[in-house]
């Protein structure tokens, strides 16, 4: 547990200012997230960006996702270790240096490099920042301090993908990450400047075997998925590394359960409200990353939507979870986390059963409204969640139960971006048919593997062009539909989850700092 302030202590003397340069700090983790997903077609134009595949961009998202998730832990603890400044200082600086890396990067597989070092840099920032916000401020004002990080993140959140969209509207693509490379100087400089060292007197020990044994046994896991999607899951490559994912992982839990300072505290899930909460937030994340994944490409090759504009169409997402985080958290002591998760996970399966119909006419204004639905559902579970979460538990596991949670939730997107990203290849292989017949070996090779690929072969193929797009479009929105409906089905698990295990609700009481923690952290990563 980090050390808190008595609440007879006043706080920091320039705690406020202190908050300012962590908001920053965080800034420019947010950011990076919220534009990937408006440049992931141009990094797929062989012409424009690294002519990547779509599995190469799945693992563009999920080497920084796994990473992340796998040294949450780890990072919180050297932070409380080696002390919270430096911690931060030496994740924005990695974060830096792979935002450069990854802007001037030449192959895909350079990109999804620099990006799990980026996700190694947000691992050490996100825990320090938590971290040095209950040091320097009175326990009386830290909720507040928390609500102001909060909403300036959220904002973020909000301008992310139209900043992505204008730079790449006018610039190359790798100006997305290479914005990031001020924004990290400014805030390197001002965390040596304004934020005192902190550290843990008695900080827990580093978990190096189970890390390793987690990352391995997720990117087998992942690498088997993505690998099914492309060759199909009857392949040894696709197995294979599936079946020795799972037993890596069977591994850990039993290696987690035998360690007294593990990296992922796999006792608390003997908790069954502990459990079924945590589940409940993998499961909506799933549903949710996975269908962002489809609807960046829907929005920029089947409509032929620029940067700019597909970005302004995911900002409803955003301001659904914006405006209605605040309520929820209300709503929840009015009603209970059962009923308030229930009906924010039938919002995000109304969302996601909004992408059924939609085709390659569908009005636009259907799209976003479908986005903003996702979003007010995802502001209305992660409350309740996080309630039950925190209720479930004993007061000094609490940072923990966060913890735990929110490697879940990044588990979960990451696996909903790879099981989705299968359905969705697999589905337009299997529909494209006879499109690309009378095409050279590799250029039909490129249009099977997926819709950009189709866009790119179709601009030098002449007179087939036109005819080949078309195919290529009529095949993917039929494959998006079946993504649509693997993410239904996930968002109405998760639905069946709440209502079978959350609890009803409970007298009033005044909300603990941790919780007003994990609420600004979830917005921070949705």
């Amino acid at each position: 547990m980090n050390a808190q302030p008595t609440p007879q202590t006043a706080g920091h003397p320039r705690r406020w200012a202190i908050l300012g340069v962590l908001v920053i700090s965080l800034l420019v983790v947010v950011l990076d997230n919220t534009v990937l997903n408006v440049a992931l077609r141009i990094i797929a134009d062989p012409q424009r960006g690294l002519g990547a595949t779509q599995s190469e961009l799945e693992w563009a998202i999920n080497s920084y996702t796994l990473v992340f998730a796998g040294l949450l832990f780890t990072a919180g603890i050297l932070a409380d270790r080696l002390g919270r400044r430096i911690t931060l200082i030496t994740g924005l600086t990695l974060f830096g240096i792979a935002s450069l890396i990854s802007a001037y990067a030449d192959s895909p597989d350079q990109l999804i490099a620099a990006r799990a070092v980026m996700g190694l840099g947000a691992a050490a920032v996100m825990p320090a920042t938590l971290s040095i916000i209950a040091n320097v401020f009175d326990p009386r004002e830290r909720a507040r301090a928390i609500g102001v990080w909060a909403g300036a993140v959220g904002l973020a959140v909000a301008l992310g993908p139209i900043l992505g969209g204008f730079l790449l509207e006018h610039f190359w693509w790798g100006s997305v990450f290479l914005i990031n490379v001020p924004i990290v100087i400014v805030g390197v400089a001002l965390v040596a400047i304004l934020v005192p060292e902190s550290r843990d007197p008695k900080p827990g020990r580093i978990d190096v075997f189970g890390v390793l044994l987690s990352i391995v046994g997720l990117t087998l896991l992942t690498y088997g998925v993505i690998k099914g999607g492309e060759d199909g899951f009857g392949e040894p490559l696709s197995w294979g590394p599936i079946i020795g994912g799972v037993l890596v992982l069977i591994g850990f839990v039993l290696y987690e359960r035998r360690i007294e300072f593990p990296s992922l505290d796999v006792r608390l899930f003997g908790n069954r409200q502990f459990s079924a909460s945590t589940g409940m937030i993998g499961l909506v994340f799933f549903a949710a990353m996975g269908s962002m994944f489809f609807g960046a490409f829907y929005l920029q090759l089947v409509r032929g939507y620029g940067p700019l504009a597909s970005g302004a169409l995911f900002v409803p997402f955003a301001v659904g979870q914006m405006v209605f985080a605040p309520i929820s958290s209300n709503m929840v002591k009015k009603f209970g986390p059962k009923a308030v998760s229930t009906a924010g996970l039938l919002l995000v399966a109304l969302g996601l059963a909004a992408w059924l119909p939609i085709g390659a006419d569908t009005p636009i204004a259907v799209v976003a409204f479908a986005f903003f639905l996702m979003g007010v559902g995802m502001a209305n579970v992660m409350p309740p969640a996080t309630e039950s979460i925190m209720a479930a538990l004993p007061r000094e596991k609490a940072g923990v139960g966060s913890a735990v949670s929110n490697t879940i939730r990044q588990l979960g997107g990451a696996l909903g971006v790879a099981v989705l990203g299968a359905v969705l290849s697999s589905v337009y292989r299997d529909n494209l048919g006879t499109a690309t017949d009378g095409l050279p070996g590799a250029a039909a090779d490129a249009a099977r593997e997926s819709i950009s690929g189709a866009y790119a072969v179709a601009a030098q193929a002449g007179p087939a062009g036109p005819a080949l797009i078309q195919s290529a479009n009529e095949s993917f929105v039929t494959a998006m539909h079946w993504a649509a409906v693997g993410s239904l089905v996930f968002a109405l698990l998760g639905a069946v989850v709440a209502v079978l295990f959350l609890p009803g609700k409970r007298p009033a009481e005044q909300p603990a700092p941790v919780l007003a923690e994990e609420q600004g952290v979830a917005l921070a990563e949705a």
